[in-house]
């Protein structure tokens, strides 16, 4: 039977509760603190640029050439935290038969955060003084990945003079938003997630982007170097992410009065394989959808090879959105033949 020490009683229960639960949050914050701070520690030490770094005006950009040859490839990534890494499965194969370089955008892996805003004109022009104190003046093979292939278009548009070729890794086309949307009555602009990777910058001095990436294990199909990486540099890339996210409709409305490509060799290759239920269920969409979307896809690449007097389509029908990490062999071979059309241009050039 209730006394009248009961309310007494509760409130000291409720008092206890609370401590304890201010001490735990207290104690979750603390070693979350210590746990980035000896992780950002560790991943300077262990985990080096595998390229150099180079100055581009009071700060730095990562930038891993490898081989010899001319014209010279240069990868473009894209959105996401691995950056260079993405491209480690082709990386030195290509490098085989002609100079290949990957780099990280700024607030990416091991380049520097930029304070200023990041769309495609400004990864263009980040990218142009990048080359140019490194001393690559061209002829370069551009050849970008999902956004990378926007990038690369208006890097081409800005500085085409450099520009041989192009190949475009399953890229994002100008349109996609708007005719993906209507054609799902569905939000698939990756700017929509931009509250959650704001969530997660905002957390970065606690490890959260560490600890997400790290519970992620990484691609299986990459080097355990690769996945290594990534993770020890995730809490400092994400924020250079969340800047490039923000400017993602800028890029793509720069992109669409940026695709004239001319007579360029262009190769567009596109990624096929059915959407699978998990990503139907995080996309809220139906099977019947994912088979609308993948035509849709296919279209829109079909669209793109006209951007040049020479573009050509290839399809990777069992592939995922990372080609260079599902297939390797897609990508290095349209690399190679890109690197022929371009040398045999210049033959021809040459002979006149």
């Amino acid at each position: 039977m209730p006394t009248n020490d009961t309310p007494k009683k509760n409130w000291r229960w409720t008092k206890r509760i609370a401590k304890g639960a201010a001490g735990l949050l207290a104690l979750t914050v603390v070693a979350g603190t210590t746990y980035e701070a000896i992780s950002r520690i560790n991943a300077k030490s262990s985990y080096p640029p595998p390229g150099k770094l180079v100055d581009v005006g009071g700060r730095n950009m990562h930038l891993d050439c490898r081989g010899a040859g001319s014209p010279i490839v240069v990868f473009e990534s894209g959105l996401g935290s691995g950056g260079s890494t993405d491209w480690r499965l082709v990386h030195d194969r290509i490098a085989r038969f002609t100079r290949a370089c990957a780099y990280d955008r700024a607030g990416i892996m091991w380049s520097d955060a930029k304070s200023t805003p990041q769309d495609g004109a400004a990864v263009a022009d980040d990218l142009h003084v990048l080359l140019n104190r490194a001393g690559i003046a061209g002829p370069i093979v551009l050849v970008g990945h999902s956004v990378g292939g926007p990038y690369a278009t208006i890097y081409t548009a800005k500085y085409g003079d450099q520009v041989a070729g192009l190949v475009l890794v399953d890229p994002s086309h100008p349109d996609q938003v708007s005719r993906m949307n209507a054609t799902v009555k569905a939000d698939l602009n990756p700017r929509s997630q931009i509250g959650i990777v704001r969530a997660a910058a905002k957390l970065s001095w606690m490890g959260v982007p560490r600890l997400v990436v790290a519970l992620g294990s990484g691609s299986p199909k990459l080097p355990a170097r690769a996945n290594a990486e990534t993770a020890a540099y995730s809490s400092h890339s994400i924020d250079g992410s969340l800047n490039e996210l923000d400017g993602f409709d800028r890029t793509l409305d720069e992109a669409r009065a940026s695709h004239n490509f001319g007579n360029r060799p262009l190769i567009v290759l596109t990624a096929m394989a059915p959407y699978t239920p998990t990503q139907l269920k995080m996309l809220g969409l139906q099977p019947q959808d994912g088979v609308r979307l993948k035509q849709l896809w296919r279209g829109l690449h079909s669209e793109m090879t006209q951007w040049s007097t020479r573009g050509e389509q290839r399809i990777a029908p069992d592939s995922g959105h990372y080609i260079q990490v599902d297939y390797p062999d897609t990508v290095v071979v349209a690399v190679r033949d890109m690197i022929a059309a371009v040398r045999a241009d210049q033959a021809a050039g040459h002979a006149k």
